[in-house]
């Protein structure tokens, strides 16, 4: 009987120190549950916003407390970082579809991931857009201005970033769609790199260049970001809307793997069901995103003006097309792309 009673007492201790390790990487220092939500580089405030707001209801709707944990950084390189293990993500909140795209090969994520959510896991759609020196000293009002003589374009790295990807991807379709050949378009792309001040890792970066350290005439980046850079400026900078721009397609899902071995799937199915959620959607507007929700978006039609968007059909079959089309190794950037990295 003995040897049976220690390799009993053998087994529950097994069993208990397992159960204490996935309480401990569940749990942060207070006890709540933790989600990590792994995003890309401006959206730092929204999720600051958005977060207190879902811990209240999921509380009030559960009982159970969770807490949320933000991530930031070029949304292709959060995306790696989550490939990599180098970022224990259970849910991403990405720039581009592609990058969670990728995520998708990798098995982390399940192949519907844009199924399971409304808008097909868009809370929201935004765009790219022009921030300038206050008076617009050199008159940029289209894409053509960017690859004047003198002029200075910041924009961040299309290898590492969503903006940088979105605004290579925005400058193509402003050709292309205007009447452009391939041809022209990839000489107007070469120009505008020629142009550029060099290459931030990501948008926030970026914004520093142009605002802070004040590099440059023109800054390439998202609308809720010119949005802020702007109200931050003190009078100094504004946004120009170019004629025509992408229609950009941030997406959202559940890292798989994490959270089927970490218990926290209905909490992490939660935070993301939130996102389309009046409250959120009220919160993604006042921050310059444009909500999925038709009746929040006009709510909100003085911050968030018409402008013509372009899908990405238009240069691509669809953003994965996209994605190996101009990204991928010896793709259409590589062909025009001369990186020199701030």
């Amino acid at each position: 009987m003995k040897p049976r009673l220690f390799a009993d007492a053998a087994a529950l201790a097994a069993i208990a120190v397992a159960a204490a390790l996935l309480l401990a990487h569940n749990l942060d220092g207070s006890g709540k549950a933790t989600l990590l939500n792994v995003s890309y580089d401006p959206t730092r405030e929204l999720y600051s916003a958005i977060n207190p707001g879902f811990v209240a209801a999921y509380a009030k709707e559960t009982g159970r407390t969770v807490a949320v944990k933000q991530s930031h950084g070029g949304s292709s390189r959060q995306a790696r970082a989550v490939i990599a293990g180098e970022q224990d993500a259970d849910v991403v909140t990405l720039g581009l579809p592609s990058d969670i795209d990728g995520l998708v090969k990798r098995g982390l994520v399940a192949a519907d991931w844009a199924r399971r959510l409304p808008n097909r896991a868009v809370p929201y759609t935004s765009t790219i857009v022009f921030v300038v020196r206050t008076g617009n000293p050199k008159d940029i009002r289209d894409w053509p201005d960017l690859v004047r003589k003198g002029v200075e374009v910041v924009t961040p790295d299309p290898k590492s970033s969503g903006n940088g990807k979105l605004s290579a991807l925005a400058a193509w379709g402003s050709v292309v769609t205007r009447g452009g050949d391939e041809n022209a378009a990839r000489t107007y792309l070469g120009a505008l790199f020629a142009h550029a001040t060099g290459f931030n890792a990501g948008a926030r970066g970026a914004a520093n260049t142009f605002a802070v350290e004040r590099i440059g005439d023109v800054h390439l980046t998202w609308e809720n970001e010119a949005q802020r850079e702007v109200a931050a400026s003190d009078g100094t900078l504004q946004v120009v809307y170019p004629p025509v721009s992408i229609l950009a397609e941030p997406s959202v899902a559940l890292v798989d793997a994490k959270v089927a071995k970490d218990g926290k799937r209905d909490a992490a199915e939660a935070y993301l069901q939130y996102l389309f959620g009046d409250a959120a959607q009220e919160t993604i507007a006042s921050l310059g995103y444009r909500p999925s929700k038709p009746e929040v978006l006009a709510r909100h039609a003085d911050r968030l003006p018409k402008i013509t968007l372009f899908p990405v059909t238009a240069i691509a079959r669809d953003w994965a097309d996209a994605q190996a089309r101009f990204f991928a190794e010896d793709g259409i950037i590589d062909t025009v792309y001369r990186p020199h990295s701030q």
